[in-house]
């Protein structure tokens, strides 16, 4: 199976590179292989194409490439609730929660959670066009994964903040020049902002009809490298060794020790209907699918 993730040297999606490289996926009798492919929108081109089997990606974003939902399944949640952190220059004195700090800064956000941010800031009465400017790191992509060259750009004060990743918040925060100021998935944003989105495995309908036996076992493996990261996160440095350089392979343990309590492969109906509010709200055209459309299966 050739997974693909948009962001590679992060917390967000690793799940996935765990589930390929701790055997979870060859316990199962598949062999698999892990791709960076950024951005996500991307990532799903790629998938709608056949150039991929699997994608760990935003689920919402999973509608540029497949509108309507027409085409595509999401076949688990590698976890659960929207997982981007917003970080500004720590000079800013800005406070936790604070999202008006963000008024005429650079902050810099990749496409698909761009979305998030630009929601949660439309939320809190912030014209994300007009207050705000917000524009990619030009660093990302061709190999580098994008939460590293938001930290990067932050410290060489080429952005004011960023919207990224877990990996790319600590780095700011514990090299002093970040300050956290929202982090979604554990409720710093305005009512509702958890619920966007989530990070989902994610399968091509005619996969899934032709192989629904390795869509099963796929999600199996998923499982799989929850367990045995909720038994020792530390088996995340066996996982990154090969991925990751080693400042982030240093911190990736803790990352994930935290990122625990939301490691559940179930797709809720209520999380289903929250992301697609969200994604008609953006202008995402989600059609008539209901969760029995979107959903490949219930997990275990």
């Amino acid at each position: 199976m050739r997974v693909a993730i948009p962001d590679l040297v992060s917390p967000s999606y690793f799940p996935a590179i765990a589930a390929v490289e701790l055997g979870c996926f060859r316990a199962e009798g598949l062999e698999a292989s892990l791709e960076l492919i950024y951005p996500v929108t991307r990532t799903y081109t790629m998938l709608r194409e056949g150039a991929v089997d699997l994608v760990g990606g935003a689920a919402h974003a999973a509608l540029y490439a497949f509108p309507g939902w027409q085409g595509c399944r999401l076949a688990a949640a590698l976890g659960q609730r929207m997982y981007w952190f917003l970080v500004v220059r720590s000079d800013l004195g800005a406070a936790r929660g604070d999202l008006h700090a963000v008024k005429s800064l650079r902050i810099g956000a990749a496409p698909g959670p761009v979305d998030g941010l630009r929601a949660m800031l439309r939320s809190a009465g912030i014209d994300p066009d007009r207050e705000v400017t917000i524009a990619a790191i030009p660093a990302a992509g061709a190999g580098v994964s994008f939460g590293v060259a938001a930290a990067r750009a932050l410290a060489a004060r080429e952005v004011d903040g960023f919207w990224a990743n877990g990996m790319a918040a600590e780095l700011a925060v514990r090299g002093g020049y970040g300050t956290l100021i929202v982090d979604a998935r554990r409720g710093d944003g305005p009512p509702g902002s958890t619920d966007y989105t989530f990070p989902a495995l994610v399968v091509a309908q005619a996969t899934l009809d032709q192989h629904p036996e390795r869509v099963a076992a796929s999600v199996r493996a998923l499982q799989a490298a929850h367990r045995l990261l909720g038994e020792d996160p530390q088996r995340a440095d066996e996982a990154a060794r090969r991925w990751f350089p080693a400042q982030e392979l240093s911190l990736i343990a803790e990352l994930i020790r935290r990122d625990l309590p939301f490691y559940d492969t179930t797709i809720s109906e209520r999380s289903v209907e929250s992301m697609n509010a969200f994604a008609r709200h953006i202008g995402l055209p989600t059609g008539n699918a209901g969760y029995a459309d979107i959903v490949a299966q219930r997990s275990a």
